[in-house]
Order: structure tokens, then C-alpha cells, then sequence
């Protein structure tokens, strides 16, 4: 018996050592690596201290990394290293190196970065579609094809702007039915911005209040939420964590949801398709698809219809609305402004005549206040992440393929060596000495180069046909009753306003 509790005690201190040794090989293994990460690329860029497995998470506030970046911009220059846990990314800031970049380099940042969360969601590989698909063969025919269909439904024609128009003059009924009476301008200019996009893709519009509107938005609002914070970061650069049963599913509950609504607009469209009369966006797309082996290669399949078509309404919808919330909270805390914005109006189209965008032209202080909330709104802080397509460098600096990239355009829109006044909201900012429009090359609120935002051309004629109807029509107030707005937004994605509310003053 003795000599059995022995072997036992010997055996159980020698599974002990066992572990101790795997433990501490593990460790040694991922610290090694760690080292090796941290001496390779300390030999490239200046960047805050890596710890071992997190690298530098600490140094950045994932609920609004544009002010961490600006931070660590002052303390190592525009161009900066982070390693989260063992993903490498060079966040780059300033005017003249984003442009470099995007611009004269623009094959060389055109990738983007694998994103483990979206497979796992149970819908293949994210990394398809025109917004977030790896740069390539398949990426240049979807983008192609997108850019020609929505030209040919209008983008950039008379049509489109018919529609706009049309649109405004909804929203202006919607508004005036409040008689006056404070309320939240959002859901108003939300069903108008999205609207548009909704009649591009699948050919009809909703009526202001539609239950099925509602619940898109708020699935969509609920989307743009998930994707802020520490902990997607964390599953995209520990995607191992993304293997624990319904995990995705619970995290990213609201993605999920927007998909299977979208998979539920698509089915409702396909019932009543037909070949030989194409409405929209979405008609086209199946047309494409039917055309075999060659098309499919290249695309064109079910999958890459729902991201293609999300991806447009992503684009198109809450970037918009967002700017055109900014633009009235700006209205509303600037009465002088925007009653020069008024003066021009009324000078230029007058109080009955719908704006058009002919009109644009002749208004210059008005271009430059919509200008100025696209600046000062700052709605895309940081960009959608870039990958290195190649080996580059970049003002000196070597930049390997495969690195993450970050375009801090926060940093572009407020350069201190470009805007006189980059902290304020300052129309000045697009008018020479003459009083005439001009637009400083570092206004890059859609980004710039191979990924330049798909919707620019439609967003364009939105801010200004909406902007100038409701001003033509109405006087933005803060009610008696209400404490003045905040100024500043919060970030969940995108850069919005806190909700406020105003009265409209018929003129």
C-alpha cells in the first residue's frame, strides 16, 4: 500500500511538472513572438509601447479612436504603429500623408483586412460585396458593375434629381404637420435620405411612418452599434473566441437581424422579377446573375447580391442622414448663419420655386455652409480600414504587405496647417476674398482613391436639395423650453449628433 501512494504522489508530481513545463512553454512561445513582432517593427514606425498579448489596446479608446489617434498623433507624428494583441496596423494622419497614400498610391492601400466577425454570423465571407471586399478581380467587376447601375438609374441625371426633389417636398409636408410644435428632426430626414437608396435598389419608397421603415431603421441603427467598441476588435483579432457556441449570434444580434430583413426584401422582389422589365437595382443584379459560369466567377451570385445591395443602403442612408442632422443642430446654434443661408435663398431661387441643383452654382455661401458641416461634423472619423495590397512605403517609411490601415480622415478635415479655424464651425473656410466658392484639396469627407464612397454623387444633390428646401420653407428654432443641444456627437461608427429637438417655423 506504501509503496502504491508512492507512485501515485510520484506520478501526480510528475503531471504537475508537466503542466508547469506546458505552461510555461506557452508562454515563452507567445512571448517570444511578441518580442519578434515588437523588434520588427520597431525598426519601421514610432508607435506607443507594446504589452505582451494585448500590444497596445490600452493607448486607444475604442468608443472614439479619432481622439485617441489625435493624441498619439501629436506625441509620434502622422505616421504610427499599434499592435492589437498580434495584428499589426499603421494609422496614418494629416492631409498630405493620407493623400499620398490613397492617391498617388492607391493600389498599394486598396485592400482591406480579412474580418473574422462576419463569417461567423453564418453568412460565408463579408469580405465580398463593394464596401468591404478584398481588392481584386471579383472586387473591380461588382464595383464596376455598381457605379454603371446606378448611373443608368439615374446617379448624377435629371432623373435622379426629379426624385430628390420630389422626396423634399414629402419631407416638407412631414415637418409642417408638426405645426410648430418641438420635435426630433431625425426620423424625418431619415425617411427621406432613405427613401432614395430604397428606391434605387428595390424600386419603391415608404410612406413616413411605415412600420416596415421603422423597423428597418432601427435594425440598421442597432447594426452601426455593434460594430463600435473593444469587443469586436477583440473577436476579429482573436477570432478563436468566435468558435464559442452562439457567441456571434449574441453579440451581433442586430447584424444578424438587418440580414435576415434584407433576405426578406430580396425573396419579396424576386417573386415578382421580370427579365425583360429591369425597376431597379436589384433587378439588374439577378439579370447579371442569369447569365451563367462567367458571371458567377466574377460575382455575381445570391450572397453578394444581399451585401452588395446592404452595402448600398449602408453607404447611402446614415452617412446622409447624420450630415443633414448636423447641418439643422448647426443651423439652430448659428441663427445668424443661417439666416444668411436664408438671404441667399430667397435672393437666388426665391420662396415658391423648388431648389435645383443649377441653383448651386449662384449660391456660394450656402455650398460653403453645407460644406462646413461636412467638415466640422467630422462624420467619418476614421474610415473604413485599408490593407497594404503589396510591400509600399510611405514618406520613408517601409510598410509590409498585409498591414492594416487606418486613415485617420478626423485628421485630414481638421489639419491645422490646411483650415484656419479647424475647431470651429467656420463657412469662411470655403470662400475666398470675393466671397465666391472654393474647396481646399484636404476636404475628404468621402475619402479618396480606389474606395471612395460608392454614393457621393447621390449625397451631393441630397444635402443640398434638402438642405435648401427646408431653409426655403422654414426657420429652425431651439424650443423656449429646451436646454441648448450638445455640440458634440458620439461615435458608433459614424459620427452623429446627440438627438435634439427643434421647431419649424413656417416662413
Amino acid at each position: 500500500m506504501a509503496l502504491l501512494l508512492w507512485l501515485g504522489s510520484q506520478l501526480s508530481s510528475c503531471c504537475s511538472n508537466v503542466s508547469i513545463l506546458a505552461v510555461f512553454l506557452l508562454v515563452f512561445t507567445l512571448l517570444l513572438d511578441f518580442m519578434k513582432h515588437r523588434k520588427k517593427w520597431s525598426r519601421c514606425l514610432p508607435g506607443p509601447t507594446s504589452l505582451p498579448f494585448i500590444g497596445t489596446m490600452l493607448s486607444v479608446d475604442f468608443q472614439n479612436p479619432s481622439r485617441s489617434f489625435k493624441q498619439l498623433q501629436k506625441k509620434f507624428g502622422n505616421i504610427f504603429h499599434l499592435q492589437i494583441c498580434w495584428t499589426n496596423m499603421v494609422v496614418l494622419n494629416g492631409y498630405k500623408t493620407v493623400k499620398e497614400a490613397l492617391v498617388h498610391r492607391s493600389e498599394d492601400f486598396a485592400d482591406r483586412p480579412y474580418l473574422p466577425i462576419y463569417e461567423h454570423l453564418g453568412y460565408g465571407s463579408r469580405s465580398e460585396g463593394v464596401v468591404l471586399a478584398r481588392y481584386g478581380h471579383v472586387w473591380k467587376e461588382l464595383r464596376r458593375f455598381t457605379l454603371s447601375t446606378l448611373r443608368n438609374f439615374g446617379m448624377g441625371k435629371k432623373s435622379l434629381e426629379e426624385r430628390v426633389k420630389e422626396e423634399a417636398g414629402f419631407m416638407c409636408s412631414a415637418v409642417n404637420s408638426e405645426e410648430g410644435r418641438p420635435f426630433d428632426l431625425r426620423f424625418v430626414v431619415n425617411n427621406a435620405v432613405c427613401n432614395m437608396i430604397c428606391t434605387t435598389i428595390y424600386g419603391e419608397r415608404f410612406n413616413y411612418g411605415d412600420e416596415t421603415f421603422k423597423k428597418l431603421l432601427r435594425l440598421f441603427e442597432k447594426f452601426l452599434k455593434e460594430e463600435t467598441g473593444f469587443l469586436p476588435q477583440l473577436l476579429n483579432m482573436m477570432p478563436i473566441l468566435l468558435r464559442i457556441p452562439g457567441l456571434p449570434q449574441i453579440v451581433f444580434r442586430g447584424q444578424k437581424e438587418l440580414m435576415d430583413f434584407t433576405d426578406m426584401l430580396i425573396h419579396k422582389h424576386m417573386e415578382t422579377w421580370n427579365p425583360a422589365y429591369i425597376r431597379d437595382f436589384t433587378d439588374a443584379f439577378l439579370k447579371e446573375m442569369k447569365k451563367g459560369k462567367a458571371a458567377e466567377e466574377s460575382g455575381f451570385n445570391y450572397n453578394n447580391l444581399r451585401l452588395v445591395t446592404g452595402d448600398l443602403f449602408a453607404a447611402g442612408s446614415e452617412t446622409t442622414s447624420a450630415t443633414l442632422r448636423w447641418a439643422f443642430l448647426y443651423m439652430i446654434l448659428h441663427p445668424e448663419i443661417q439666416s444668411k443661408v436664408q438671404a441667399e435663398i430667397d435672393k437666388v431661387i426665391g420662396r415658391e420655386r423648388s431648389p435645383t441643383m443649377e441653383d448651386q452654382v449662384s449660391m456660394p455661401y450656402t455650398n460653403a455652409v453645407i460644406h462646413e458641416v461636412q467638415r466640422y461634423g467630422d462624420i467619418v472619423p476614421i474610415g473604413l480600414p485599408h490593407m497594404t495590397y503589396r510591400d509600399t512605403e510611405l514618406q520613408g517609411f517601409f510598410i509590409p504587405k498585409g498591414t492594416t490601415i487606418i486613415t485617420n480622415l478626423s485628421s485630414v478635415l481638421k489639419d491645422e496647417t490646411v483650415w484656419e479655424k479647424p475647431n470651429e464651425f467656420y463657412p469662411e473656410h470655403f470662400l475666398d476674398a470675393n466671397g465666391q466658392f472654393v474647396k481646399p484639396e484636404a476636404f475628404l469627407p468621402f475619402s479618396a482613391g480606389r474606395r471612395a464612397c460608392l454614393g457621393e454623387q447621390l449625397a451631393r444633390m441630397e444635402l443640398f436639395i434638402f438642405f435648401t428646401t427646408l431653409l426655403q420653407k422654414f426657420t429652425f428654432i431651439v424650443p423656449e423650453d429646451q436646454p441648448r443641444p450638445q455640440e458634440d456627437g458620439y461615435f458608433a461608427t459614424i459620427n452623429s449628433p446627440h438627438p435634439y429637438l427643434v421647431r419649424a417655423i413656417p416662413r
